[in-house]
């Protein structure tokens, strides 16, 4: 880990942070709640909102593909996404569903900026985000796809959305301060 001059648990917590939060909406499997911890991780994310009935730590089974990234990245437990993006739009963030509805932006052409509040919401592994959640947003969001299938994995979905959100900021060098 020194070699990849990767931090500790106390430098994570002490570092800043990206200003997105990812909020979970009746996500099913614990492997992809884990695998999301481990990528809001990668890109400091500011904290995850698991909402309905997405598992929540500590178990063994998120822990597995978390690797302790529920031991870095905070995170807060909601009854129901619809308060957990309340409580977000009254502390100033933008709230983006990633699904593919009429009318959402594409995510190549959305337009986030350095230091702007966001939070990007992911829905059930079958039935994607509520109707109720996605009226409640501030818009939506859609990831191109080429190919036969109309979706990703949740946590593909959102490593490619974080990745793109993280990027856009700066350049990455720049992005994020690497000191605690």
């Amino acid at each position: 880990m020194d070699e990849l001059q990767r931090l500790s648990t106390e430098e994570f917590h002490a570092s800043q942070k990206s200003p997105i939060v990812v909020v979970l909406e009746n996500v099913r499997s614990m492997h992809n709640v884990g695998s999301v911890f481990r990528t809001a991780d990668a890109f400091r994310v500011e904290k995850i909102c698991l909402c309905g009935y997405t598992p929540r730590p500590p178990h063994r089974d998120i822990n597995k593909t978390a690797l302790g990234a529920t031991e870095t990245v905070e995170w807060t437990g909601h009854e129901d996404g619809l308060s957990a993006i309340a409580q977000l739009k009254e502390q100033g963030y933008s709230v983006y569903a990633v699904e593919q509805v009429h009318n959402s932006i594409s995510l190549e052409s959305f337009g986030y900026q350095l230091g702007e509040k966001i939070a990007v919401v992911f829905g059930n592994e079958a039935e994607g985000v509520s109707e109720e959640l996605i009226a409640a947003a501030d818009g939506c969001i859609e990831i191109p796809q080429f190919g036969s299938k109309h979706s990703f994995n949740i946590s593909v979905a959102a490593g490619i959305v974080l990745w793109e959100l993280f990027k856009s900021q700066a350049t990455i060098k720049d992005k994020v301060d690497t000191t605690p």
